[in-house]
């Protein structure tokens, strides 16, 4: 997770409460009511410990309420017949084991019951083919974007397999010092690579992603292949099927040659194998939890990557590590197969060097599956060749003088009004937009309860107050009133986000500020995470909270770095985000920079 999300993880407000005392079977049976009587809370047989007033006082201090004696004491008297057998699903004696694959009843509807949401039809139109030549050098192939590698490979100029073994060699070289990938898959690779080969010259050609090697954050299950999470509880974990993306990546022609690492279970940037850094700066962490797709796509070790986000997790490491990220509105991509940390946030999306990579990769994912019943049915309009002249950027005037916002995001303003599109302010409430995080940490205590229960989590690498361990400990005290009063914020704050989007067609925002990255990810708005400049820093960045007794090391002179800006998309209409951030990207004119080291 980003430094950003850090700051929720250990000072928002969880809003704890003591609901989860534990309970047990009782043999005591109350007496039987007359025929006809209908049932009544507090009627039912005795549960669990005995729980007294000191109790309750207790656990109102986490819960930030105040009972009086009366109320406490009245409280007491019936808690073991009036809610403690509303665990019983977790504690006996009629215990109900939840699969891993079993999503809640009630499902996330970023529209909100509207019919009019996204474009009408669906088009894809790349960028005109140049008659660039292959370049002599290995590293200079394997640093070229998609949309050069996917003309070179149609043309026969270059095959998948030289292409696969470019990258195969790089990731064994550099990964000694980036620690990106947790699976290599050179036998899986180099058969695909050689069909793909086959293919295209028997002239089947597959589209833009055929012969291109890939990496996939490993947590998407990838059939007879360690799907780790990144977590040593998991590290031997071997499934048996494919994910959806991974599916239609193999059936786009795409060549997995790695499974790339993630902050485990899906936080920061250190999993079981060590910190993943960022080939910008080697010593600092790469950011995450998409830690591994960003460092080995800015060191071209791979054509694109795979990468998913829950609060920040593509956004971040694309931005340290400077390179493309596009994160889907929430139900355009399925996320069947691939490990839940928060049913109602988690999406999945493609992280590459240029913006039209990114919707190239998009391309080949869009569409539901009946695994996910949170993905929906949606167009993909995208031009690449379309103008963006006449276009409205959304921006808050504030937010572009505080920080985290820099020269860069102030510049790229000014780019897109010199590319013609029309600068439009526009402000939010100032509401508590870090009370959604309840339902961040319910829901990912949920997902992960068993391996909580179980002392799972504590063969965890990091043990450190804002890592999951402790998080998923403190989550099982949330007041589930108050996850449902988040919930009901959460429409009250989509709503309002839809006004602002009715006025403009993306919002340019700094990457990282906290209001945007938890709104927007709750919305389930998409966005654009795009490199234009670089800034200088004298101390490495951490995703995690300070820690004294390990400082980060500082630089003297300062190390250059760099530096992106994220747009944010209408709902579903992902092709106006890639419009504009195309513009951007050929005005900013670096995205053709490279860590000097790869």
């Amino acid at each position: 997770m980003s430094s950003s999300r850090r700051q929720f993880l250990t000072h928002a407000a969880l809003g704890l409460a003591a609901t989860a005392v534990p309970a047990a079977a009782s043999t005591e049976a109350g007496s039987s009511p007359p025929p006809g009587a209908p049932p009544t809370f507090g009627a039912g047989p005795t549960v669990g410990p005995e729980v007294s007033a000191a109790t309750f006082a207790e656990a109102e201090k986490l819960a930030q309420v105040h009972y009086t004696p009366a109320e406490r004491a009245q409280a007491v008297g019936n808690w073991r017949e009036s809610m403690a057998p509303f665990l019983e699903r977790r504690t006996g004696p009629r215990k109900v084991a939840l699969e891993p694959s079993l999503a809640p009843a009630s499902q996330w509807s970023p529209a909100m019951g509207s019919t009019n949401v996204g474009p009408t039809r669906d088009r894809f139109v790349r960028s005109r083919a140049t008659a660039t030549p292959l370049p002599a050098r290995d590293e200079d192939i394997a640093h070229a974007p998609v949309t050069q590698l996917s003309r070179w490979i149609e043309s026969r100029v270059l095959s998948s397999e030289r292409l696969t073994n470019i990258y195969l060699e790089r990731l064994r070289r550099f990964d000694p010092q980036l620690r990106c990938v947790i699976t290599l898959t050179p036998e899986l690779a180099l058969a695909q690579a050689r069909r793909a080969d086959a293919e295209l010259a028997a002239g089947k050609y597959r589209g833009p992603l055929h012969g291109i090697p890939w990496g996939a954050k490993d947590l998407v299950d990838t059939a007879g292949i360690p799907t780790t999470y990144g977590a040593e509880p998991f590290r031997n974990r071997v499934p048996t099927a494919d994910a959806t993306v991974v599916e239609r990546l193999h059936r786009a022609g795409a060549v997995l040659v790695a499974k790339l690492s993630l902050g485990a279970l899906a936080l920061n940037d250190i999993w079981f194998g060590g910190e993943t850094k960022n080939p910008w700066c080697l010593e600092e962490g790469s950011s995450g939890s998409s830690a591994g797709p960003g460092s080995a796509t800015a060191a071209g070790l791979v054509g694109f990557a795979l990468g998913s986000e829950t609060g920040g997790s593509i956004i971040a490491p694309s931005m340290r590590c400077g390179v493309t990220g596009l994160r889907p509105t929430f139900g355009r991509v399925p996320r069947t197969g691939a490990m839940t940390l928060c049913w109602s946030l988690d999406k999945l999306g493609p992280m590459a060097r240029g913006v039209e990579d990114t919707l190239l990769v998009l391309s080949a994912l869009t569409g539901p599956d009946a695994g996910d019943v949170a993905s929906v049915p949606s167009r993909l309009d995208f031009d690449a060749t379309a103008k963006v002249k006449g276009l409205r950027v959304g921006y808050v005037p504030a937010w572009m003088e505080q920080s985290p916002a820099t020269e860069v995001d102030r510049a790229a303003l000014e780019t897109l009004r010199g590319q013609g599109l029309e600068p439009v302010e526009v402000s939010l409430p100032d509401w508590p937009y870090s009370s959604l995080q309840v339902i961040t940490f319910a829901e990912a205590a949920a997902a992960f309860e068993d391996l909580t229960l179980s002392h799972g989590v504590d063969a965890l690498t990091m043990q450190v107050p804002d890592a999951w361990p402790n998080l998923f400990r403190q989550a099982r005290f949330l007041s589930a009133v108050d996850f449902v009063q988040a919930d009901r914020l959460r429409r009250k704050m989509a709503a309002e986000m839809a006004r602002v989007m009715s006025h403009v067609d993306v919002l340019l925002v700094p990457s990282l500020r906290d209001e945007m990255l938890t709104l927007t990810n709750f919305t389930g708005h998409p966005s654009l995470t795009v490199r234009t400049g670089f800034v200088d820093i004298t101390r490495a960045r951490s995703d995690w909270a300070p820690n004294p007794r390990r400082p980060l090391p500082s630089f003297a002179p300062p190390r250059r770095v760099p530096h992106g800006v994220t747009l944010i998309g209408r709902l579903f209409d992902e092709g106006t985000l890639g419009r504009v951030g195309i513009a951007l990207e050929r005005a900013s004119g670096v995205a053709d920079a490279r860590p000097p080291a790869f």
